[in-house]
């Protein structure tokens, strides 16, 4: 078994221990009210996504999502939340650099012996949650399990749900599609990018993701016999119809969306076997984007 696999089946126990640990993390998580920017690079920017939409979507305040290089320095924000497995990524540090003193800054990451620790005004550390692969599984589903709970949107019934999405088989014929599509809506466009992202980094594929109501508009022309449309979440009306009709695979979202992106993570893992490929090596990919001075 890889360490890529062998990781993202230990979620359902990550996601029950971060939930359980959120009130004792409530000081260094936004509280409600604030202004709050998320960030993060890669996998950690996607789910940066998620969390932003959903914390505003329950009405916690204004928060915006950035790629740490990207960050707006112009706007006012009460508390930037970087999220870092590794804690040396470059762009993470330099900003949160940038900001100490200004802002206040809350760096959640993996690994407790990285320059994160002092760069940052709070930290949470998800060292259970750590990850030898180079592809982020479970330390970045955690992390936003830890954001969910901290919002009061974490139930049981989503471990319940990525259990299931660990022991039940992948849709037949899914494995041998040549191009895969990840649509999501709200706080699962976040998602889509990441499954997107799990696929092109383990496996190689030719995957995209977009807004669900996007997917009319230009990217439905790709869909034929041999592509895949993976819906995270409740679909738009009329959606499944017209993918089939292209001869498209449809894949409908019936779990917790963020259960549904462990789906993908196996599909990653999957295709790359299928492939004959190694997902604890991905081309050209380091666990940490470390930049020379």
């Amino acid at each position: 078994m890889t360490h890529v696999e062998d990781e993202l089946m230990t979620q359902p126990e990550c996601w029950t221990r971060a939930a359980a640990e959120a009130a004792r993390h409530a000081g260094a998580l936004p509280a409600p009210g604030e202004r709050v920017a998320i960030v993060g690079c890669g996998t950690s920017y996607f789910m940066a996504q998620s969390a932003a939409a959903l914390r505003e979507g329950a009405g916690q305040g204004e928060t915006d999502a950035f790629a740490a290089s990207e960050f707006p320095h112009g706007r006012a924000y009460d508390r930037v939340v970087a999220l870092t497995r590794s804690g040396t990524t470059t762009e993470v540090l330099e900003l949160l650099g940038e900001l100490r003193g200004r802002i206040r800054t809350t760096a959640i990451t993996a690994d407790p012996g990285t320059p994160v620790m002092t760069a940052a005004d709070d930290v949470v550390v998800l060292d259970y949650a750590d990850e030898r692969s180079v592809v982020q599984t479970r330390f970045a589903t955690t992390a936003l399990t830890l954001l969910r709970a901290h919002l009061g949107l974490h139930t049981d019934a989503v471990v319940a749900d990525a259990r299931t999405a660990l022991a039940t088989p992948l849709p037949e014929g899914l494995v041998g599609c040549t191009q895969f599509t990840f649509l999501g809506r709200g706080w699962t466009v976040g998602l889509a990018n990441e499954a997107g992202l799990k696929m092109r980094e383990a496996s190689l594929a030719w995957t995209e993701a977009y807004p669900a109501m996007e997917y009319r508009h230009g990217p439905i022309s790709i869909t034929t016999r041999g592509t895949a449309t993976w819906m995270l979440g409740e679909a738009p009306e009329g959606l499944a119809g017209q993918v089939r009709e292209t001869g498209g695979l449809w894949v409908p979202g019936t779990l917790d969306p963020l259960a549904e992106l462990v789906r993908a993570q196996r599909l990653a893992v999957a295709v790359a076997a299928a492939r004959d490929l190694d997902p604890d090596r991905p081309r050209h990919l380091t666990r940490s984007v470390i930049l020379a001075p």
